[in-house]
């Protein structure tokens, strides 16, 4: 919000009508409220309190009793976010939504999940394969992170490409708004524009517009069969060039990952696979489908990359998981270069990857920061690490100095500095920047519509003033 906003700490009376809702579920002693201080971002801010509700109509009394005590209310998940958008920066209470993890329904004729917030990703993704039905989003923390994070950050992951990101697949909600009132938002149907949609304007809002309780969403049926295949390139410029072929010959992979040389020569250590060294680049496609189908896309692509200097082929399961774990190792495999990181999650234009690849690589080499990029080149997506040791003060500031100029440069393509893990704590002061002056406003309205007196996650996305 525009003006500084002075919150009441929570009284033993506060703190008394929560135990009236929540009996022993709300947490105070202090290893508790340490659980709860930290999230992916590496920041820490302790929370006066933690609350555990259980249902809907428990999150709506807490935030009656918030907007008449006037203290703030933080939704958190699984606390997998990297920019500290479930911190309690401003003190007051988290509001940890993981015991709000039941699937209510899945319904195979009309192809939609019921769940509430604190449904783990990876356990709706398996729920539903064992029907033959299939949820699409997969960000790298989909076996830890909650359906109602993906919602509030608008999770994307891998299958972007092809099967698109959280928000086309959140049909309806259930929402606590700041006032306590329980609403519902949306419809069960694929179709439906009844007046204007505000189911997604809470998609991405990460908790600031109000608490997602229970949410609808829409299932695929699972594709019969599937194959990865990991390429190798000598440079970034000959994995996007072989990549636009791909599209041109009108194959549409499910997956289109990228790593840059930064991120193989860190995973192939960690993991010990053999690369050859001239590879500087890998592209990682999965196609699926009908097993025919999968057949003559995977001739074409053989066609196209067959003659890299490493081609790969996954078949099987066992195969295709052995591919993925390349990928999946990448954030563990960064931890053996620097102990510290910051991470950015920009979006380019896809014919301005590659540009944007090399300026990164420049910037690197001339401030002698080391700078792994990798990330879903299919939508543009690139995962920006800055690596640095934190004990060491010249190479937190020179990373910090990269990352000004790395946001610049995005923003100077016509790209976006988020597109996936939102703005939280860590990115809000990049907000004018991208957004605005007149489409600011129109946000700092909407907020105070919804949360008038400013309890929801206060600190979060917009920059302070």
């Amino acid at each position: 919000m525009k003006s500084k906003n002075t919150f009441n700490p929570l009284s033993s009376k506060i703190r008394q009508s929560l135990r009236k809702i929540l009996g022993s579920r709300l947490l105070e002693g202090k290893e508790d409220l340490w659980a709860y201080s930290y999230d992916a971002s590496g920041l820490t801010f302790l929370p006066e309190a933690v609350a555990l509700p259980e249902t809907g109509e428990e999150v709506a009394a807490i935030l009656r009793l918030a907007s008449e005590e006037h203290f703030p209310v933080i939704p958190r998940g699984a606390g997998t976010a990297t920019t500290g958008a479930p911190l309690a920066v401003a003190g007051g209470l988290v509001l940890a939504l993981t015991k709000m993890d039941r699937i209510l329904e899945i319904n195979e004729e009309d192809l939609v999940a019921v769940v509430e917030p604190g449904v783990p990703t990876g356990r709706l993704k398996k729920e539903v394969a064992y029907r033959g039905l299939f949820y699409p989003p997969d960000p790298a923390s989909y076996q830890f992170s909650t359906i109602g994070g993906n919602v509030a950050t608008c999770a994307g992951g891998p299958k972007g490409l092809k099967y698109g990101v959280t928000k086309d697949y959140v049909l309806g909600l259930e929402v606590a708004l700041a006032s306590g009132e329980l609403v519902f938002l949306g419809t069960r149907t694929v179709k439906g524009v009844v007046g204007y949609d505000l189911v997604h304007l809470f998609v991405g809002s990460e908790g600031t517009l109000g608490v997602i309780t229970k949410i609808i969403l829409k299932l695929l049926p699972k594709p019969r069969s599937q194959a990865v295949v990991m390429v190798g390139f000598e440079t970034v410029e000959e994995a996007a060039i072989s990549f636009g072929q791909i599209l041109k010959g009108g194959i549409l992979p499910a997956t289109a990952e990228l790593m840059d040389e930064v991120t193989i020569e860190a995973t192939s250590r960690l993991l010990e696979v053999p690369l050859p060294k001239r590879i500087k680049a890998l592209l990682i496609l999965e196609v699926d489908g009908s097993p025919l189908q999968v057949k003559e896309e995977l001739k074409a692509l053989k066609k196209v990359l067959g003659h890299s200097p490493f081609y790969q082929e996954g078949l099987q399961e066992e195969e295709r998981e052995e591919i993925w774990r390349i990928r999946r190792s990448i954030s563990p495999a960064l931890k053996t270069i620097a102990p510290n990181k910051i991470a950015d999650d920009v979006v380019l234009p896809r014919r301005r990857v590659v540009q944007f690849l090399n300026f990164v690589k420049n910037l690197s080499t001339e401030n002698r920061v080391i700078i792994a990029c990798f990330g879903h080149l299919g939508d543009g997506n690139i995962h920006v690490n800055l690596l640095f040791d934190a004990d060491d003060p010249w190479q937190r500031e020179k990373a910090l100095s990269c990352r000004e100029e790395i946001l610049n440069e995005v923003l100077r393509l016509s790209g976006t500095i988020s597109g996936e893990h939102g703005l939280g704590f860590s990115k809000r002061g990049y907000f004018p920047r991208e957004i605005p002056p007149s489409v600011q406003d129109l946000m700092y309205q909407l907020k105070k519509i919804f949360d008038p007196a400013g309890i929801l996650n206060p600190g979060k996305i917009f920059p302070p003033h």
